[in-house]
């Protein structure tokens, strides 16, 4: 007997309350940039600057330890990873120990870092410190900016790809969700000062992808019940195109989202950030699949017409219902 989290036949109305689900989706939207402009976000040492000191030793890294020796000495954040390479040896145990830049100063100052290395010998007498290396603020802006470039240019392939695959149409409504995904995830970091660094550009990157591959599902759904129900009301083919792909969607975001909780609970608090924003994407970008991308498809209307030989005649555009 196979598991089924949703039956096979499904008839919801996805769209006879349109006009709420865009309100919800307006709503927080508005609330997420008004929580940017108001506190911002809370970035890491990535985007802070701070200086980063790489150890070396016997003992098997324990981040618990580490945290535990530099806590009284009151540096701010702190960010500690244990670094994996199959080139070292079997005793060979390094970990990089980023601290943020302290106020008014572009990086640590040497009597800091003598005062962290005194602390960490304490803990791991043997431990051995392999580099000390400083990223000022400049560094730290220019990451900002090549961050924010690579999602607006991700956001941007994404466009071109759905308009070259489907029609301009399709390409607005996916790119809506994307852009709707991407800021209600920047919202709640806002929202609840969760540290924003590197891990979370990779999410929001990562979080684009699967947006994306569960609209384009429901779009190619969409495409080939165009074609079969060439009667039908817009909103009827996208009812049932949705039904048919909701299966699918609901096993996939419930089996993903399996794996990042187990992920959150169990796998500390170097990936949190990371996993807690995959989670969210996940939840939004399901959401946004069915109720943003559709919504603004059936808003805009589509062409009913590519059967035909000769496009640029008797073009028919079948739009939402006011």
């Amino acid at each position: 007997m196979r598991l089924k989290l949703v039956k096979q036949n499904t008839s919801f109305d996805f769209f006879s309350r349109w006009k709420v689900w865009l309100g919800i989706s307006a709503l927080m939207m508005v609330i997420g940039f008004a929580s940017f402009a108001i506190q911002g976000l809370n970035f890491g040492i990535d985007f802070r600057g701070g200086t980063t000191i790489r150890t070396e030793s016997t003992q098997p890294v324990d981040i618990g330890i580490y945290r535990d020796a530099m806590t009284p000495l009151e540096l701010g954040d702190i960010s500690i990873t244990e670094v994996f390479d199959p080139t070292f040896d079997a005793d060979q145990n390094v970990a990089m120990i980023r601290i943020q830049a302290q106020e008014g100063q572009e990086a640590v100052t040497p009597d800091t870092i003598r005062e962290v290395q005194a602390a960490m010998t304490v803990a791991v007498p043997d431990i051995k410190f392999v580099s000390v290396e400083s990223v000022g603020p400049k560094v730290s802006g220019e990451l900002i900016q090549t961050a924010a470039l690579a999602v607006v240019l991700a956001i941007g392939a994404v466009l071109i790809y759905i308009w070259l695959r489907f029609e301009w149409q399709f390409a607005l409504g996916a790119v809506a969700a994307l852009v709707h995904d991407v800021i209600l995830t920047i919202g709640v970091f806002s929202e609840l000062q969760i540290k924003f660094d590197l891990a979370i550009i990779a999410a929001l990157l990562t979080i684009v992808g699967y947006s994306l591959n569960d609209t384009v599902v429901v779009f190619d759904r969409v495409r080939e019940n165009l074609r079969k129900y060439k009667k039908k009301p817009l909103n009827e083919v996208l009812n049932i195109s949705i039904n048919e792909t909701l299966s699918r969607t609901v096993m996939t975001s419930v089996t993903t989202l399996l794996a990042l909780i187990s992920l959150y609970v169990l796998g500390g608090d170097v990936i949190r950030g990371f996993v807690f924003a995959m989670i969210w994407g996940v939840i939004v970008g399901t959401y946004s699949s069915v109720f943003v991308a559709s919504t603004i498809l059936l808003w805009l209307g589509v062409k009913r017409n590519w059967d035909k030989p000769d496009n640029t005649a008797g073009n028919q555009y079948a739009n939402i219902d006011a």
